[in-house]
């Protein structure tokens, strides 16, 4: 029973909390109903629960709320459910990254990296760009320690990308030949 109660008191905790946020948002035309922000918190429950960890304070989803409010790929039709996946991949990727990184240097890599190369492509941050950092992190990497998470991707992005020179000569070709 007392598990339960302080369940409860916990999930309460963390729903009030969720909602403070909208105060931050609300200027990016981003805002979580009461219904949105409960489904974001058993979300959370569950993340930790399926990555075998747990949060002490305020938690980690009002930074990630906070993190990427103002980013382009964040809209009001997807606000709730962007914010419950990038949850789950934060939780699977500290532990993918034996907690060697804090959670503001993996939030900063991440929110960089979902804007400039995923172009909000969830899928593309989890499978990609974080798994290829995690990798670098087991292996010994702790340079992101002197950036605090920022700009460090670059470093080991084995990925091909388009290039805009080839791009525009490829058009060249077969409009222009």
């Amino acid at each position: 029973m007392d598990q339960n109660w302080l369940d409860l008191l916990q999930e309460t905790n963390q729903l009030s909390k969720v909602i403070e946020t909208n105060k931050d948002t609300e200027r990016y035309g981003l805002v979580l109903s009461e219904q949105d922000a409960r489904a974001i918190v058993e979300n959370r429950k569950k993340s930790l629960q399926e990555q075998k960890r747990v949060e002490f304070g305020e938690g980690i989803t009002p930074k990630i709320i906070r993190e990427f409010c103002d980013s382009e790929f964040v809209r009001q039709d997807n606000y709730a459910d962007t914010i419950m996946r990038l949850q789950e991949i934060f939780f699977l990727y500290k532990n993918e990254m034996d907690d060697e990184i804090t959670d503001d240097e993996l939030l900063h890599l991440m929110r960089e990296q979902y804007d400039k190369l995923c172009f909000g492509n969830l899928d593309y941050l989890e499978s990609t760009c974080l798994y290829d950092f995690a990798e670098a992190i087991r292996v010994g990497y702790r340079g992101y320690h002197n950036t605090d998470g920022y700009g460090e991707y670059d470093k080991f992005d084995v990925q091909e990308r388009w290039s805009y020179e080839l791009y525009k000569e490829a058009l060249q070709e077969l409009f222009w030949s």
